[in-house]
């Protein structure tokens, strides 16, 4: 009854989805504003429509409904209620479902808080935001339905349908099969939330782009309307892809982060032409300029979200992440190509209205920096995107799948991000405008000496990669002119403070400073995150280590300055379904012991696999990451990793997160 009910009811949100893109354009083609009040209507409605089908399948997962086919693949009885919660967005179903209930979300708020203000860019506003609704949903209700019933004929096969066929009868499973052991883990909580709700968010963006193409209304209105959204969207993202790292460093076994796997790049490509168009519009705002490209970063970004959602859905690439092969495919490529095109035919449409109103005036200067900050974010989406098709290309072409790896990112990536990081440092020495060379020299003197000494000192000490030397340098480098400039508005404030003899604290200065300039200073706090993230990057790329051997009870495994000693096995079943395997070594740093280590191997009855959880001891210097391999009567394998600066890695994500929420942040005028 729940089932048919919810199904009924995510019909009903289809069908006002459409409704309000159809009268949102005959509202403008009649020049009949009460059908627009009318289509607005309808899209509010979407909201509680498909938040009631969301109910609906949360307490079906929740009541172990097992004679649906998504609730008896994603979920059972053994499966605690928090996991059965996030089983809503595990599956391909229940994930469509979900985007599309964001998306009704999202829409709504930005109606509710823009109307009045944007009332000639609601229509299109509205078609945008609703046809891509539809579309969503339209896939959960036709080809990814999940309220889809199990039926069993007679002969015992076992059919998957809304309506029951012909010579069958219901089907129930005593248990369902619960989910994959890799997505039993808090980071199923939290890590597709965060990537759905940054890619639903920059849709927003997107549509008031394009309703400021239709209306030929290209200003910056449309931006200052939708900056918080797109901040909102790309802090989403950007914690989407952080929490994604961590949770491959908890459970995949491998020792690493980030492998360039062709989901992480679907995500990780939206962020990148996001970044750039965070940065370009800040030179429209300030001197009308690369209006132009403004429009077609947005549309790429639009683009990207959907191919990545595409990516993962289809079943085209093979991914630990990503969902099974589906029928949905040409219907994303389709989609992607029916609005990818309509975008640009409203930009080429407008493009006449997109002239700049300033021109750059020197190749030394912030603007400049920012356009190439642009062109280098641009060159690394074209090299993931190309590695990310190239398997598709080349099944498609010669019937061979060719995978590319990690080497080829890391190759050609790794020298256009080195150049992106030092431009971060250049940044804040530039003036907008025109910088002089001479000036540009004496203020970026003193860093560029203390970045070259240091890198003199590492050599000194036994580091010998060049990449290694360059990517420090390069890290010291902006970290100093990032901090110089914090430190003299800091100062300033101070000395202001002083002369009107008022009582104001350093602490209070910064405060004050970045509370009167978030965009600014949130700006330089990503930067310095960025900073430290790299700073772990460096470390684990160049210097990992890593072992394997076979031991038995008592004896050791030496990894540079570790040894481990193993000291036994035991097996225990803390849940009904999961048998857990761990293993205990006993970790020692030039003969100094540092406690013990328990890694482990949990395997779940119900599936028939097993999922391996590392033991780790954490410092500021490196993590000592150990894995169970395997065992029998000879003893038990284990892997060893040492990850040096890894740690910098995550402190560098929380300041990067800390940074975006003071640029997104609103000030009480703003709020």
């Amino acid at each position: 009854m729940i089932a048919n009910l919810s199904y009924i009811i995510l019909l009903i949100a289809l069908a006002c989805a459409i409704y309000a893109a159809v009268m949102a354009v005959l509202s403008v083609v009649q020049r009949r504003p009460d059908w627009l009040q009318s289509a607005h209507r309808a899209a509010l409605l979407t909201w509680p429509l498909v938040s009631l089908t969301m109910a609906g399948l949360m307490y079906l997962i929740a009541t172990n409904h097992f004679e649906l086919d998504y609730v008896a693949s994603v979920s059972n009885r053994a499966m605690p209620l928090y996991l059965k919660v996030t089983a809503v967005w595990a599956g391909q179903p229940g994930s469509l479902l979900f985007w599309g209930w964001l998306m009704a979300s999202f829409s709504g708020v930005a109606m509710l808080r823009k109307w009045d203000r944007d009332q000639a860019l609601m229509p299109w506003v509205v078609l945008v935001t609703m046809v891509t609704l539809a579309f969503f949903l339209g896939l959960t209700a036709t080809y990814e339905n999940p309220f889809a019933r199990l039926w069993q004929t007679t002969g015992g096969e076992t059919l998957t349908r809304l309506f029951q066929p012909a010579g069958t009868l219901p089907f129930i499973p005593a248990d369902g099969q619960g989910l994959n052991p890799l997505l039993r883990h808090p980071g199923m909580v939290f890590h597709p939330p965060m990537l759905y709700i940054g890619f639903v968010s920059f849709v927003v963006p997107y549509a008031f782009a394009m309703a400021a193409l239709a209306t030929r209304q290209t200003d910056d209105a449309w931006i200052r309307t939708t900056r918080r959204w797109t901040l909102v969207g790309w802090l989403f993202l950007s914690l989407g892809l952080i929490l994604g790292g961590r949770w491959a460093y908890d459970v995949l076994g491998w020792g690493g982060y980030w492998a360039w796997d062709p989901v992480e790049n679907a995500a990780f490509m939206p962020w990148l032409t996001g970044t750039a168009f965070l940065h370009s519009v800040m030179l429209q705002e300030r001197r009308g300029m690369l209006k132009k490209w403004n429009m077609s970063l947005i549309i790429l970004t639009y683009a990207l979200v959907i191919f990545g959602t595409f990516l993962t859905r289809s079943g085209v690439l093979s991914s630990v992440h990503a969902f099974a092969q589906s029928a949905i495919g040409p219907a994303f490529f389709a989609f992607i190509a029916i609005t990818f095109v309509g975008s640009l035919l409203l930009l080429f449409r407008a493009w006449d209205t997109l002239t700049s109103d300033n021109h750059f005036d020197g190749l030394l200067s912030r603007d400049a920096s920012f356009l190439l900050n642009n062109f280098l974010f641009m060159g690394i989406t074209v090299i993931v995107f190309l590695g990310t098709v190239y398997p598709m290309v080349s099944e498609l072409l010669t019937g061979t799948k060719i995978t590319v790896g990690p080497p080829f990112y890391n190759r050609t990536t790794g020298p256009v991000f080195a150049a992106l990081v030092l431009l971060m440092g250049v940044c804040p020495l530039l003036a907008w405008r025109r910088t002089s060379a001479r000036r540009l020299g004496r203020v970026g003197a003193v860093p560029l000496v203390v970045a070259v000494v240091f890198v003199a000192v590492l050599f000194a000490l036994g580091v010998r990669s060049a990449g290694a030397q360059v990517g420090l340098g390069i890290s010291l480098f902006v970290a100093i002119t990032t901090g110089l400039d914090f430190g003299q508005g800091i100062l300033a404030r101070v000395r202001m403070a002083a002369s009107s003899q008022r009582q104001e604290s350093v602490w209070q200065a910064i405060v004050t400073l970045i509370d009167r300039n978030r965009h600014r200073y949130g700006g330089y706090t990503i930067h310095l995150g960025v900073v430290l993230m790299a700073i772990g990057i460096i470390g684990t790329n160049f210097f990992q280590q890593q072992t394997q051997g076979q031991i038995k009870e008592g004896e050791q495994l030496v990894l540079g300055r570790y040894m481990v000693t193993y000291k036994g096995l035991q097996t225990t079943m803390p849940e009904a379904d999961k048998e857990v395997t761990t293993a205990t070594l006993s970790l020692y740093r030039g003969g100094q012991y540092l406690g013990d280590l328990h890694p482990s191997r949990e395997y779940y009855l119900s599936s028939g696999e097993p999922v391996t959880i590392p033991g780790v001891r954490n410092s500021v210097e490196d993590d000592f990451y150990t894995i169970l391999a395997g065992w029998d009567q000879d003893g038990a394998t284990f892997k060893l990793y040492v990850n040096p600066l890894i740690n910098w890695l995550w402190a560098g994500g929380v300041v990067f997160i800390l940074g975006t929420l003071i640029a997104a942040w609103p000030r009480k005028a703003e709020s």
